[in-house]
């Protein structure tokens, strides 16, 4: 894509990659819910800095953080199941796509853009989900279980790339953590920073990291 910022429309890229929670869901109010159910039933304080941290490592990492941070003597594959646990109920029946977001990513898989979801979040959440379909939205899926990498290192990114068959630096990233934004802008993605709406983003941080941003899908027009 050279020097010039990524156009959302009409594309300038030949591959999206899009982040799930906060980014084309609104899912922060579970992962509050979970986090203050899990650390309060071992009587530890909810901070939003902890919830920060969680969404760049995902499960697995996420698990052996917070057992370091708390001193817990617990197995992080347990820790792992009663996250899933608490909030398999939640997105299977609650969990919906952002509006605008379903149509953006139909239209540019319509021009030719091939799409995919890269996420730090568990197979079976996102497989459980009811009211979204992702194996129908997206060409690919990635976990960072997949890759064994934090959403701060670029592994997902470039595994999602690669299953698309389309060069990092073809391809645009969507997400709303900043380690993401700056893990993919480093080997050569394009990147859009999506305002999540959720207290624990430090948009402007985010914002300030990619070459473009978006408040609302619904912003984007589509012609």
């Amino acid at each position: 894509m050279g020097d010039a910022a990524p156009t959302l429309w009409p594309p300038t890229f030949s591959g999206a990659i899009f982040d799930f929670d906060g980014t084309i869901a609104r899912t922060g109010w579970i992962w509050e819910e979970v986090d203050r159910a899990f650390l309060g039933a071992r009587g530890i304080e909810y901070s939003e800095e902890y919830a920060r941290t969680l969404s760049v490592l995902g499960f697995g990492a996420g698990a052996q953080y917070t057992i370091e941070t708390y001193g817990l003597h617990e197995r992080p594959e347990d820790i792992r199941r009663e996250w899933t646990l608490l909030s398999h109920a939640l997105y299977r029946s609650r969990v919906e796509l952002r509006p605008g977001v379903e149509g953006y990513i139909r239209s540019l898989r319509r021009a030719g853009v091939r799409c995919a979801l890269a996420t730090a979040n568990e197979p079976e959440l996102i497989g459980a989900m009811e009211l979204v379909d992702v194996v129908g939205l997206f060409d690919t899926c990635v976990h960072s279980c997949d890759v064994g990498a934090a959403k701060d290192q670029p592994d997902i990114y470039l595994e999602a790339a690669r299953r698309l068959r389309v060069p990092p630096e073809l391809c645009i990233v969507f997400e709303d953590i900043e380690p993401g934004i700056c893990a993919a802008r480093s080997v050569g993605f394009a990147t859009c920073a999506v305002r999540s709406g959720e207290r624990a983003q430090r948009f402007e941080r985010v914002r300030s990291a990619a070459e473009i941003h978006l408040d609302d899908w619904d912003d984007i027009e589509l012609r």
